[in-house]
């Protein structure tokens, strides 16, 4: 099939680095990997943080203009090149959906919203442009692909007739043989002046205000609580707020943090072998593609447990869920794998089997083909089973 398909938030080639920019371009990848043809619907940016509502209500204005003069030039395609879906990924309050709903309607095609998320407590005050946007979008899906299962009782109330929710693990594309761990470890140590036979424990997201910026501090705090531990920190990220961040953690001593810049590709791959331990506290963080990422490739993780972290963490087994923005309670997870690197050796094994069973790419890609063959009318696609 040929998929228009539109990130509000952001396009899958911005050149800013996010995790919902990876999740944009892992559902590309798994469009095509199942056949389909997709082509970026729009490139505007429709978020709008809550503090602006006249820039809201410019936003929606210039999104349905938007949409008029798409509907007009892909209508105007022959049929055989014509987008024959909208795949529309994260409408929500902040970033909703204008455009997708009215080329889709205009072109006599299905809808779907991969990620959509309703806060009934901002239908009022400066984000109730943005619900209402983001809830009429939703009315409009034809189906709704839930990577976060917390979204579902929001979503499901606004839900058309014969609307269906497909659930969608949060997924990511295997991984290549990773540099063996050994010597990656002993050349960043070299390299970062680390002892090896010390725990590593290491941290990817990008450096903003905000909840990025909350979760650094309550790891800073954590590991302050762990002094007495010969743990080494290893941050991998950049952004706006990268000073605050090294302020956070500046009393833990240099000796304890490295700060490695923005990692990404092989470069960030690289580095999941050479630790022991992934931590990542998670304020307010709907799916922490991170934290997916670092079991993916064998590390046990510690998380706040929001959204859909519990969706990816099975607590206990792969990795440890602390509640969240509690300091204490991450410092304890913290310490109960670094005081039994045996456990959190076994753990790092589970969590590599759990995300090539549940989440990998190939599963994801069927799900998504199946729900755009099941709005589409068309009969579901055999798959084939595993020799």
């Amino acid at each position: 099939m040929r998929i228009a398909f539109y990130a509000p938030l952001k396009p899958p080639d911005s050149p800013t680095p996010s995790g919902d920019r990876r999740i944009a371009r892992l559902l590309v990848q798994a469009l095509e990997r199942a056949g389909h043809d997709v082509t970026v619907l729009s490139r505007f940016r429709s978020f709008e943080g809550g503090a602006d509502a006249a820039r809201a209500r410019r936003i929606r204005d210039v999104s349905l203009r938007l949409a008029e003069r798409y509907a007009r030039r892909l209508g105007a395609l022959s049929e055989d090149r014509r987008p024959e879906a909208v795949l529309t990924y994260h409408v929500y309050d902040k970033a909703p959906d204008w455009i997708g709903p009215g080329v889709a309607r205009a072109l006599g095609v299905p809808y779907l919203i991969a990620e959509a998320s309703l806060n009934p407590g901002r239908a009022k005050g400066a984000l109730a442009i943005g619900h209402e946007g983001a809830k009429a979008a939703v009315a409009t899906a034809d189906a709704v692909l839930e990577l976060n299962p917390a979204d579902r009782a929001g979503v499901a109330t606004a839900l058309k007739p014969g609307a269906r929710i497909w659930p969608l693990a949060p997924f990511t594309e295997p991984s290549a043989p990773p540099p063996a761990a050994g010597p990656r470890r002993e050349a960043l140590a070299r390299g970062l002046g680390l002892d090896p036979a010390l725990p590593w424990i290491l941290t990817v997201a990008m450096m903003r205000p905000g909840d990025k910026l909350a979760s650094y501090r309550v790891l800073a705090e954590a590991l302050g609580r762990l002094a007495d531990r010969p743990w080494r920190l290893l941050v991998a990220g950049d952004g706006s707020a990268r000073a605050q961040v090294e302020d956070a953690f500046r009393a833990l001593g240099a000796d304890r943090v490295r700060f490695l810049g923005l990692r990404e590709g092989d470069d960030l791959a690289a580095l999941y072998p050479a630790a022991d331990i992934f931590a990542w506290p998670a304020v307010n963080e709907a799916l922490g593609m991170a934290i997916l990422e670092a079991q993916a490739h064998g590390l046990p993780a510690v998380a706040g447990a929001h959204g859909a972290i519990g969706a990816i963490i099975e607590d206990g087994v792969t990795g440890l869920l602390a509640p969240e923005g509690a300091a204490a309670s991450f410092a304890a997870a913290l310490a109960r794998l670094l005081d039994a690197p045996s456990l959190a050796a076994r753990m790092g094994e589970a969590a590599a089997a759990r995300a090539a069973h549940r989440h990998g790419i190939g599963q994801a890609s069927e799900t998504i083909d199946a729900a755009l063959r099941a709005a589409s009318g068309l009969p579901a696609r055999k798959v084939r089973e595993p020799a």
